[in-house]
């Protein structure tokens, strides 16, 4: 069970690769921790881990350590901002058999959590890109869900497709959308438009805009020195948008406290409100 905490369970995702949702997801994490929030970010692209590599560390055990030996998950946790509680949890790559976990693996993983995530105000959960199994069963479990998108038309039709299947296999209809790369409001409105009208006209469900991150190469030279460009570059265009979603997301949580007490944290949630 949550203590008085009440975590919020958040899964970001997306329809293809090459978005930049990793990097959004840790920036994210990080800008809700300077927020005044403790934040798990936990690794759950589970055949291609790069969280890692991000942030330059080599982790000397993984959530395959959790899985497959005695492990406690408080011994497989990494700090990453000493003093302000905000922690990762590695995932492992090249390990196939994660990729495709099954509902009982699922469930032993996060049954092995529970005691840990519910030490934190946020979990961040970073999903692999695309439509596997273990990607649409913790995206259905999780209390809020953002599609991480680009303006490239085969980010638009892979992250429908990922929109559709897990509307019609999960019946999840409620759904955040975050533009990255776009080079200004205007392109952020019609790329969010374009797939939002696709979502009303098809699914019938009507996506949220989370906001947008404007392309920034403060964003490739902090990949480059392995540090969030939230830290590199503070000021720049790229940090104060991540800053506005963030500010979007503790008002989220803010507004359902009374939806995200005393429950696991990974289930299958009523949709958090607007």
């Amino acid at each position: 069970m949550i203590n008085a905490n009440k975590t919020m369970s958040l899964a970001i995702m997306s329809g293809k690769g090459g978005v930049g949702k990793t990097n959004l997801s840790l920036n994210l994490s990080y800008a809700l921790n300077i927020g005044g929030n403790s934040v798990l970010l936990m690794d759950c692209d589970l055949g291609l881990a790069n969280l890692d590599v991000l942030l330059g560390i080599s982790p000397e055990n993984n959530m395959q350590d959790i899985l497959l030996s005695d492990a406690k998950p408080s011994d497989i946790v990494i700090p990453i901002e000493e003093g302000r509680k905000f922690d990762i949890l590695p995932a492992a790559s090249g390990v196939p058999e994660l990729v495709e976990m099954d509902e009982d693996m699922q469930e032993m993983l996060f049954s092995k959590l529970t005691k840990l995530v519910g030490r934190y105000q946020f979990l961040v959960l970073d999903l692999g890109a695309g439509i596997n199994g273990t990607v649409l069963s913790f995206a259905a479990m999780t209390q809020m869900r953002i599609v991480v998108i680009t303006p490239e038309p085969t980010s638009l039709t892979d992250s429908y497709a990922l929109i559709k299947v897990l509307h019609s296999n999960h019946n999840v209809s409620d759904f955040n959308i975050i533009v990255n790369q776009a080079a200004n409001s205007k392109e952020a409105k019609d790329t969010f438009d374009r797939l939002n009208m696709a979502c009303e006209k098809f699914l019938n469900i009507r996506l949220k805009n989370m906001g947008f991150v404007r392309y920034d190469p403060s964003v490739t030279e902090a990949v480059r020195r392995q540090i969030p460009f939230l830290k590199f570059a503070p000021k720049s265009d790229a940090s104060r948008d991540i800053l506005n979603i963030a500010v979007k997301i503790q008002k989220t949580r803010m507004e359902n406290m009374g939806k995200l007490g005393e429950k696991p944290v990974m289930k299958k949630f009523p949709a958090l409100a607007d």
